[in-house]
């Protein structure tokens, strides 16, 4: 009998363990795939602040647990293209959901056939994302990828119609699930009884765009730079720190703990970068073209949010691009003479 392999979409949240969980007890040989877009909660958040807690890879966690190799694939480039012109487009903020997962399962598509693999698992349930995971754009996501029949959701198999790894015997259909909706019970009692526990906890998705706030502040960057385009540093940086922006084309990017301010420390060579001297405060950075009075202003919004916040002046570093650098006396701003719509 042929040994069937499935490559799984690994996310590292409950849905995708389970289902490679599922397929593994039918002996299928397993191996996972994470798509790295630059917009995951996970890729560089947990890096970048300081934490006394140490923080995990879940989709490397998923893959320890569970002994299936994991591929990491790139595709922040290629990813561009799904977030500037999704054909369905957006969710509640800026996430293409829908095309995101035919994204994903046409790369899975062509690993799966690139590297002898027979079909792909992903963890949807019908239902369960107000976008992507209904009952009519389930099919979409198989036609408009590739993958057709190939695609197994072991999670719901019952409530769509059965695939060619179930019609074929590679699995056998009534060890699939029937879950659907919203709650995660069912996927909680199931991981229960595979004695599968410390678990990411379910809380909406990874993915940034998700996020009213961070899609704001993507927004805000197309908008002052005329521009839908974007890279990854720009990806990395509206994940960091208050973004304040006093006027179009110019903005001030102030750490909020110490592992922000030395991760923007990393951009002094991109960025004007302003720093506290007589007092202990954050690291920030100047992003847009700005003039001698707009770097003061920068200056006395790092200065609001450092120790001497409630001092009559406060001394601060600027850093221009050549690496010179110079001090400034400035007053802190007051919390009342900083306009709401600055704040980002």
């Amino acid at each position: 009998m042929i040994e069937r392999k499935a490559v799984a979409l690994v996310s590292g949240g409950l849905d995708s363990m389970l289902a490679v969980r599922v397929v593994q007890d039918q002996g299928i040989q397993v191996e996972g795939l994470n798509f790295f877009t630059g917009f995951c909660v996970e890729g560089h958040t947990h890096a970048i602040r300081k934490n006394t807690k140490p923080k995990r890879n879940n989709a490397l966690w998923v893959a320890e647990r569970l002994g299936v190799k994991l591929h990491f694939v790139d595709v922040v480039e290629d990813y561009r293209d799904v977030v500037l012109n999704p054909k369905y487009g957006y969710g509640a903020n800026l996430n293409p959901c829908l095309d995101c997962k035919i994204f994903m399962v046409r790369r899975a598509y062509e690993w799966m056939r690139g590297h002898g693999f027979d079909f792909i698992v992903t963890g949807e349930v019908v239902g369960q994302r107000p976008k992507s995971q209904r009952k009519d754009t389930l099919p979409i996501v198989q036609d408009d990828s590739g993958a057709g029949d190939l695609l197994l959701r072991p999670l719901c198999a019952k409530r769509l119609p059965p695939t060619r790894p179930e019609r074929g015997g590679w699995v056998e259909r009534e060890r699939l699930f029937d879950f659907s909706g919203r709650s995660r019970k069912p996927q909680m009692a199931l991981a229960k009884a595979y004695g599968l526990d410390d678990y990411a906890q379910p809380a909406g998705g990874c993915c940034f765009l998700t996020d009213s706030q961070y899609s704001a502040k993507l927004t805000d960057l197309w908008n002052s730079r005329g521009d839908r385009a974007y890279d990854l540093d720009d990806i990395v940086l509206l994940k960091v720190g208050r973004h304040i922006r006093p006027r179009p084309g110019f903005k001030v990017i102030i750490a909020r703990e110490e592992g922000e301010g030395r991760f923007l420390t990393g951009f002094r060579k991109r960025f004007i970068s302003i720093k506290t001297l007589s007092h202990g405060g954050p690291e920030a950075l100047i992003d847009g073209v700005v003039t001698e009075s707009d770097i003061e202003l920068a200056a006395r919004l790092v200065a609001r949010y450092g120790q001497g916040r409630n001092c009559e002046s406060v001394r601060v570093e600027v850093r221009v691009l050549s690496g010179s650098t110079r001090e400034l006396a400035v007053r802190p701003f007051t919390p009342q003479e900083i306009p709401g719509e600055w704040i980002l």
